[in-house]
């Protein structure tokens, strides 16, 4: 019997389509200064200087700088989603097979897009407050993983998903976080490896 859960919570929507080529190039460059220097090292005066257009022209399309960071977040969440179902395209994927690919598209995916860690854990080390517009953004992406691991680990294990996608997002986000600090080598195969251990227990457990 297959484990059911809720739906996961749906990204903020990112498509911005309505934006003009001005705003687009301000939350381009607002993306890479808070990815590369921090969110609150970031000032509107900043972002407007390095896009190339004026403050007034920055408040005219966000309203605040605290919409510009929920529409980075948002956008990075939607991009890894996307990324991430294209490594589930394949229908002859095995369960096991389906989960393991997480931590394949993760690893891939720090290497393209985050050489200095996961965006929205960095994002919470600066974001603590319930009230930001952008938490509900940052938690809701990390609640979506769990329960994706909570579902991928039903197709394996019906009677333990709850347990099992917990011990695979505890592994996924421990490697997110030891590869973005360089702490050891190869922290997504070691995850990998342990992830599939526990795959197997689980099976073998039914």
């Amino acid at each position: 019997m297959r484990t059911t859960t809720n739906p996961a919570p749906p990204a903020v929507d990112p498509d911005r389509s309505d934006l003009t080529p001005a705003a687009r190039k301000v939350l381009e460059t607002a993306s890479r200064l808070f990815y590369e220097r921090g969110i609150h090292a970031v000032g509107v005066d900043l972002i407007a200087a390095e896009s190339g257009v004026t403050k007034k022209t920055l408040y005219d399309r966000f309203g605040s700088k605290e919409q510009i960071v929920v529409d980075y977040l948002a956008t990075r969440d939607a991009r890894w989603r996307t990324y991430l179902a294209g490594h589930h395209e394949d229908a002859e994927l095995s369960p096991t097979d389906r989960v393991l690919a997480v931590f394949d598209a993760s690893q891939e995916w720090m290497r393209a897009n985050s050489g200095k860690g996961c965006s929205m854990v960095n994002a919470h080390a600066e974001i603590s407050d319930p009230a930001h517009p952008a938490y509900a953004v940052i938690t809701g992406q990390k609640r979506w993983m769990l329960e994706l691991f909570t579902r991928l680990a039903g197709d394996v294990a019906p009677d333990s998903a709850r347990e099992l996608g917990r011990s695979l997002m505890l592994l996924h986000e421990g490697a997110l976080v030891s590869d973005g600090l360089d702490v050891f080598p190869d922290a997504f195969g070691r995850a990998r490896r342990m992830a599939a251990f526990l795959l197997s227990a689980a099976k073998d457990a039914r």
